[in-house]
């Protein structure tokens, strides 16, 4: 998963200018979703729904920075581990701190002890994990410049090095500084690979998630991505680069998996944690034709690239205009694996199998949303959505109308009210949910 990459920011989605050769290859090797969306238009709790198939606001952590994973939820790496697999989480992780002793980043050490919730109190056997963002390139030393789109001079000289203020940390708690200059990407790539060539070589079933930085701020590329873009403004430069940075590192692990020899038997999902950051008229990030960014529950703050490789399953050069929610995660993989699906509290999530094998021909069960007063409901084809402090629900044909520029509520009041209550159904199911009647 990528942070902060918006749904036009890729090859395989129109993108003409920022090069993902790689990730263009896996969407043709694979099965693209046009309709991919994030539980959340923010980071931390789209995250939480990869692991849990839940919505936010059932386990506690509806925004960034706030709540964190608590032991009562089950998690996908939990559930995993009782089927045999060893499991790794590397890069951003951002659902609870990883240190009680010392500062770092936005939550950690002791003014942060009580959200207090590593990879590995989740089920995770092996870590190099940061609480939040860092610099993707130099991870751990802070760039010059201090504002959103001057971010991109890095640190020259040794001497010039501050620290950022974020550790990476591993599965014993313990602070990670070594081979951690140069790109972020890399740098976590080169801890993800041995964890799986591990796994292969021992012959055992491996889960692996992969939570890049990536092209969240602060956005700093190094010189040889960022010359791929010469020409451009440096801000676009190093958010191009950083991207380009990262499509190689996917390349690297498609191309891993085949040299292991289980490629065919390894399923690979990629995705974006929310729609791209900044005003569309001075950040480089883009949404393409759809409406929102980062934060809006409109479809470009919650449409994201989505892709699923499987030669051994799925097959290529497909896409599909279903709409999927990276709360499927966890039942697909459980369907997949024909375990015992998770029936003692509410599922978001449902399971894409049939998908995968090309028996879907419609979701059937709506997606919701919920965001700081924003509230959306999206089927197969409406979708209902409602910004925080407006009086009326809006109502948009996605499928004619993509950009949601024609609200359909007036014409369809029918449809509007039927919508709306199925919505509050749902609100009041994840009420439940965060008062803790799941556990």
């Amino acid at each position: 998963m990528c942070d902060d990459l918006g749904w036009g920011d890729v090859g395989f989605n129109g993108n003409k200018i920022i090069r993902t050769p790689h990730l263009d290859a896996m969407a043709k090797a694979g099965l693209k979703f046009n309709r991919f969306y994030a539980a959340a238009p923010v980071c931390s709790p789209t995250r939480g729904s990869c692991i849990t198939g839940r919505h936010p606001y059932r386990y506690g952590i509806p925004f960034a920075n706030s709540g964190h994973m608590k032991p009562e939820e089950l998690t996908l790496a939990e559930l995993l581990k009782k089927q045999g697999y060893t499991t790794g989480h590397f890069g951003k992780w951002h659902l609870g701190t990883l240190t009680k002793t010392v500062k770092d980043a936005n939550r950690g050490g002791p003014r942060g002890a009580k959200h207090f919730s590593p990879p590995q109190a989740n089920g995770f056997d092996v870590c190099f994990s940061t609480e939040s963002k860092v610099p993707t390139w130099d991870p751990l030393l802070r760039p010059k410049g201090n504002n959103s789109s001057k971010w991109w001079d890095p640190v020259s000289a040794a001497g010039e090095a501050k620290p950022y203020g974020t550790a990476y940390w591993n599965e014993r708690g313990e602070s990670v500084t070594g081979n951690t200059r140069g790109d972020d990407s890399r740098v976590i790539m080169d801890r993800a690979i041995p964890f799986i060539r591990g796994a292969a070589r021992r012959g055992q079933p491996f889960f692996g998630i992969v939570w890049f930085h990536a092209p969240h701020l602060p956005v700093v590329a190094g010189p040889r991505h960022t010359a791929m873009y010469a020409g451009h403004a440096k801000y676009a430069q190093h958010y191009y680069g950083c991207i380009t940075a990262l499509d190689e590192q996917i390349g690297r692990l498609r191309a891993e998996l085949r040299a292991l020899g289980v490629a065919d038997d390894t399923v690979l999902f990629f995705c974006s944690d929310n729609g791209p950051e900044g005003q569309a008229s001075s950040a480089p990030g883009t949404a393409a034709n759809l409406s929102g960014r980062k934060r809006s529950l409109l479809e470009g703050g919650i449409r994201v690239p989505g892709i699923v490789e499987w030669p051994g399953r799925v097959k290529a050069g497909r896409t599909t205009d279903i709409p999927c929610v990276t709360s499927d995660y966890l039942p697909t993989i459980l369907g997949l694996l024909e375990a015992k699906p998770v029936s003692d509290r509410p599922i978001d999530g449902m399971s894409l199998v049939p998908l995968l094998d090309g028996n879907l021909a419609k979701r059937g069960q709506p997606i919701g949303f919920e965001s700081k007063g924003q509230l959306a409901w999206i089927g197969d084809r409406y979708k209902l959505y409602r910004k925080g402090g407006a009086a009326e629900f809006k109502l948009f044909d996605l499928v004619a109308d993509p950009s949601e520029k024609n609200d359909l509520a007036k014409a369809k009041p029918r449809l509007a009210k039927r919508l709306a209550g199925e919505l509050a159904a749902w609100r009041a199911s994840c009420q439940a949910s965060a008062a803790g009647k799941d556990y």
